[in-house]
Parts: structure tokens; C-alpha cells; sequence
């Protein structure tokens, strides 16, 4: 075995060539940090291929993924298990001749096709008695503090201590395809700050936007919101607030949100994947937190700004519910535009000096 002491994680049997299939959680910023555990099996079996399950919403991502050969594009319905669709991927998981799975959702339902398929080595935490479908059970997953420890814990031999830090996501975007999406959009070659208004969860949303937007405009930046269409509704108020140089570059392919963020000076995002996608192309990126923590949440990549009030913690934060119950949605009414529009300035300040 060669030790090798990058991040704490050895590199074992360079001459091991099987294929290795993560079935990774698929919302966007949890697909985005998964791209951690890519790199540490990379990091043990330098020459195993790692392929990736997918959903079509979050497939623009695997363009970008170093270490990545190839994602199987698969839409299973969330709520129901439909036997056909588990069957038809459960051969085309054989087909590809995987020696291991790494299952990083707990769920009984991710499980089911690696185990269809024959894949030899399943690994998974125990969850809702997957004893067969997982057949090498990892423990004390409640143990560990953070989502990305519990998935990347998964990639070390088991009962492996974690390394001081983990491999942090990667999303390379070539600067030929990022000046021919500004090329396509007519924008030009200055400043611009990029808006994530969007979230899973309205209380993870920040309130002022619109006058964010118009500060930022005022003080001479282009702005673009960026989006799916879910925030096309917030995007049409912070354009009718901001005034003509703030753009709606909301739209229904993931890609447009991917290429913006890489184009984008500085991007000014909500907890949420927009943030991750940003963090791990290298974008300078704001991240804006009320009811969830950073700590758990942020970036591996960090933030060049963690934005939360500053009028003391709210008794209730971190709640980590997604709609407000308990004082007003003060821990996001309380950061306040001007704060965040001068943040924005510095930060871009800080960019271009480096």
C-alpha cells in the first residue's frame, strides 16, 4: 500500500480496474457535494472508473465533474417504487459490470437495483432494514456530524477514521463554452453578481432581493438572477425593482444556472444548490443563511461571505424547517439589502486583488 498523506486518505492497489457505481442523493447541492466522494475513491483506486446515477434535472453536472466517466441518466418517481423501471436500471447497472455500489441514501428503495443487478459489494448505512440489499452495512452513521461525512465515510474502509478534511467538490467549466453562453445571452465582458433567490424551503429564502438588486444596479453592476422555473415569479419582481441592468436568466436547463455561476464576478446565493454549484467552480459566493447552519451546510469549498443577521442569534436558529413558524422570518429580515450589496462590493474588491 502506498501512503500517501493528502487529506488523510491512503491510495491503495493502483493496479484495481473495476468499475465502481454511487447511487448519490439527487437534489442539486447535495448531488454537487457528493462530487467529495468521487474524489476520495479516486484518491484510493487511482484507475477504477466511478460512474454516477442521475437525474436528468442534475445530469448538466456530470459534464463538469473531474474523475467522473460517466452518468446513467434515470428518473425513478420519488414516491413510488414501480418494479419495471428497478428492473430495466438493475440491467443496465449489470450490463456495465460494476464490482461495488456505494448507496449513499439510506432509503430501502435507493438500494433495491444495485442489489437486482449482482453488484458484489454494496455499501450502505443500515437503514429501514436493507439487510441483503446492502450487504456490507456500514454503522454509527448518527454518529457523525455532518451530511458529507456520513456520504464520504462511505468511500473509506470501514471504521476508517475521517481525515482532518475532506477533498472539496470540484465543477470545471472551460472558458470557451462560458464566453459563448455570454456570447448567446448578449451579455457583456464586465463585472456581473449572479442572484440565487430559489431554495427548497421558503424560510431559507431571503427577503430583499429586489432591493439588493437595485443597489448593486445603481452602483454600476450588471445583475443577472438565475434560476429554474420556479423562480421566474421572484426573478419578474427583482427586474421590475432593480431596473434595466439586472437580467432574468432564469430557465428550465440546469446548464444555463451552471454557466452563469462560472461567468458571474460574484454570485449571491440562499442555502441552496445555486450556492454549491457556484462554490465549487470557484466563483466568489455569498452565502445567506437563516434557519440553517452553516456548519452543516456551507460549502467544503467555503464562502467568500457567510451573510446572517447580526442583531444577536435568534432563539430558535438554526430551526431547519422549511417555512418559518416562530418570529416573523427575522433571521433573514433582519440582514438587510445595503449590508449585503456593500458584502458584495468588498468581496468582489478581494477578487480582483488576488
Amino acid at each position: 500500500m502506498n501512503k500517501d498523506s493528502i487529506f488523510g486518505i491512503e491510495t491503495q492497489d493502483a493496479a484495481d480496474i473495476r468499475p465502481i457505481l454511487i447511487i448519490p442523493y439527487m437534489w442539486i447541492g447535495d448531488f454537487v457535494r457528493g462530487h467529495t466522494v468521487v474524489r476520495v475513491l479516486r484518491k484510493r483506486w487511482p484507475n477504477r472508473p466511478v460512474d454516477l446515477l442521475v437525474t436528468r434535472q442534475c445530469a448538466p453536472l456530470v459534464d463538469y465533474m473531474p474523475g467522473v466517466r460517466s452518468g446513467i441518466v434515470w428518473d425513478l418517481p420519488r414516491r413510488r417504487l414501480v418494479p419495471g423501471q428497478q428492473w430495466a436500471l438493475a440491467a443496465e447497472f449489470r450490463s456495465r459490470n460494476y464490482a461495488t455500489a456505494l448507496v449513499l441514501p439510506r432509503t430501502w428503495k435507493a438500494a433495491i437495483a444495485p442489489a437486482l443487478a449482482g453488484i458484489p459489494e454494496r455499501v450502505g448505512f443500515f437503514g429501514e432494514a436493507r439487510f441483503g440489499l446492502i450487504n456490507a452495512i456500514r454503522w454509527g452513521e448518527k454518529k457523525l456530524p455532518r451530511f458529507i461525512d456520513k456520504n464520504a465515510a462511505l468511500a473509506l474502509p470501514d471504521g476508517a477514521p475521517l481525515p482532518p478534511e475532506w477533498p472539496v467538490p470540484q465543477l470545471r467549466v472551460p472558458a470557451d463554452e462560458v464566453a459563448r453562453w455570454r456570447h448567446a445571452n448578449g451579455l457583456g465582458a464586465g463585472p456581473a453578481i449572479a442572484l440565487g433567490p430559489g431554495s427548497v424551503g421558503e424560510s431559507k429564502r431571503w427577503t430583499y432581493y429586489p432591493q439588493a438588486a437595485r443597489l448593486l444596479a445603481e452602483r454600476g453592476f450588471d445583475v443577472w438572477v438565475i434560476g429554474g422555473p420556479g423562480e421566474k415569479g421572484l426573478a419578474q419582481e427583482i427586474t421590475t425593482v432593480g431596473g434595466g441592468r439586472v437580467r432574468d436568466l432564469t430557465g428550465t436547463d440546469l446548464r444555463n444556472g451552471i454557466l452563469a455561476m462560472a461567468a458571474a464576478s460574484v454570485a449571491i446565493s440562499n442555502d441552496s444548490g445555486l450556492m454549491h454549484i457556484a462554490a465549487a467552480i470557484g466563483t466568489p459566493t455569498m452565502g445567506i443563511f437563516g434557519p440553517t447552519s452553516p456548519y452543516l451546510w456551507a460549502p467544503l469549498n467555503g464562502l467568500a461571505a457567510t451573510v446572517q443577521q447580526t442583531k444577536g442569534k435568534l432563539s430558535c436558529q438554526p430551526c431547519q424547517r422549511t417555512v418559518c413558524r416562530m418570529n416573523d422570518h427575522r433571521c433573514m429580515r433582519d440582514i438587510s439589502a445595503t449590508e449585503v450589496a456593500d458584502i458584495a462590493e468588498r468581496v468582489l474588491r478581494d477578487a480582483q486583488a488576488t
